[in-house]
């Protein structure tokens, strides 16, 4: 029976994928094991450590289908560390002889941390290539919309113009750094390591910084200076941004669902039929794919927060801090992989409210131009005056419930330096977007 959200087989893909599920399943974590107990092997028979043979004999025998999970669940239950009961389960799949060698001169934690490590591996290529797809869709909306003019808001406010292609690009940059964190952070974060009980190698001599060379050469992963046993700053580098890409996304999801108010209606999320409906009111169509991805950021800050608190061990085994990692890891490549499967489904086809954009515009009689007139007078009669002039005619245009430009109209120190011709165009939003264009281009050159 599931009991968490995320294997729930009700509430599941609202939170997670399947495939991310899979790479985190107890299959894939024993393939994770039995394919660093193989490399170790390897190894070890490559320098003659062990006899030859032996690691043919073991890749024949480590299938999870020779495991007795069962068995193996009742032996974890009983001595409390995963990789013995694996160990033995191992031993019984092979002949006694190869068994005297099956994880020889290893610990527990060497295991667990390698095999993990390869689990997030392949999340990390999924997670990769999902954040790829969402690149590929606002960079193409960014640049279908360099010129759709929208209001600019501060404090929820009208402010000035901007164009939907400014926000979405300001959106698009922010995950070209996310990119940019996940390929920087790879070559710290894919590494392994099979170095003894107190990462001295003591069981191995001094062969074994060589068997620990090979056996990263076989699973492809990047050898470490020196034992990080209780080093935990990669994994926790990996979980903290996460939480940046998840709070980037949750950003992107409220800004769509507050302008996909009624009241606004500038964008919305993709509609199918019967999508996002209410219970009671027949007309509603509701963010319902922004309803995760908002409720998966504060989620994934307080996993990159416990990720934090794994950081800090004691001596050369710290007590706890790797079952926090157990709990931790897992859930964020699931929750990361709802965020991102979500955010996808919503950028790839949001609809975009032109003409909508345009009226909100003229909300409150196109007072957000009130900047625009401003320094459009600041060079006739200097900012302060202007400043003080533009104000006054705001102000009577808001208590009385005219048009900006009436207001201007009505002002005789304004119309002596200004002529209304002048004054359309200062009220013009689509003259008043300062670079956006150029910004835009720079963000786009990025990719």
């Amino acid at each position: 029976m599931a009991s968490s959200i995320i294997d729930s087989n009700y509430y599941r893909d609202m939170f997670g994928t399947p495939e991310m599920r899979e790479i985190f399943s107890d299959d894939a974590r024993l393939q994770g094991w039995i394919d660093t107990e193989i490399a170790l092997a390897k190894a070890q028979v490559q320098l003659g450590i062990i006899p030859k043979g032996v690691d043919l004999v073991l890749q024949k025998a480590a299938k999870i289908s020779n495991l007795d999970k069962v068995a193996m669940k009742e032996h974890f239950d009983k001595v409390g560390f995963p990789i013995l009961p694996f160990v033995k389960q191992l031993n019984k799949a092979c002949d006694p002889e190869t068994a005297r060698w099956v994880h020889y001169g290893a610990t527990t934690q060497d295991i667990l941390d390698t095999g993990m490590v390869l689990q997030m591996k392949q999340g990390l290529k999924v997670i990769e290539t999902e954040l790829q797809a969402i690149i590929t869709a606002t960079a193409s909306m960014t640049k279908k919309h360099a010129k759709t003019v929208m209001a600019g808001r501060t404090f929820q406010q009208l402010a000035a113009p901007i164009t939907f292609g400014y926000k979405s690009g300001v959106w698009l940059d922010e995950m070209l750094r996310h990119r940019e964190r996940i390929q920087e952070l790879k070559k710290r974060l894919f590494v392994g390591q099979c170095s003894g009980a107190v990462g001295t190698f003591a069981t191995l001599g001094d062969r074994g910084v060589e068997v620990q060379k090979l056996m990263m050469k076989e699973l492809d992963l990047q050898v470490p200076a020196i034992s990080w046993h209780t080093a935990r700053d990669s994994w926790s580098e990996l979980v903290n941004t996460f939480a940046l890409m998840s709070a980037t996304f949750a950003k992107i999801a409220n800004e769509v669902a507050i302008l996909m108010r009624s009241e606004i209606g500038e964008l919305s999320e993709p509609f199918e039929i019967g999508r996002g409906a209410s219970t009671t009111l027949p007309q509603k169509r509701n963010p319902i794919s922004c309803e995760p991805i908002i409720a998966i950021a504060p989620k994934m800050r307080e996993l990159a927060s416990s990720q934090l608190s794994a950081m800090i061990q004691e001596h050369e085994r710290g007590v706890g801090q790797m079952n926090i990692e157990w709990m931790v890891l897992p859930e964020a490549f699931i929750y990361m992989s709802g965020s991102l499967k979500h955010t996808r489904f919503i950028l790839e086809n949001l609809w975009v409210g032109e003409e909508q954009m345009r009226k909100n515009l003229d909300l409150g009689g196109g007072l957000l131009m009130s900047e625009s007139v401003m320094m459009g007078l600041a060079p006739k009669v200097g900012k302060s005056k202007a400043h003080h002039l533009v104000y006054n005619a705001a102000s009577i245009a808001f208590e009385n419930k005219q048009t900006l430009k009436k207001a201007l109209l009505a002002d005789a120190e304004i119309t002596e330096v200004l002529t209304e011709n002048e004054i359309n165009s200062l009220i013009n939003p689509i003259n008043y977007t300062g670079c956006v264009e150029e910004m835009i281009e720079q963000v786009l050159k990025k990719i």
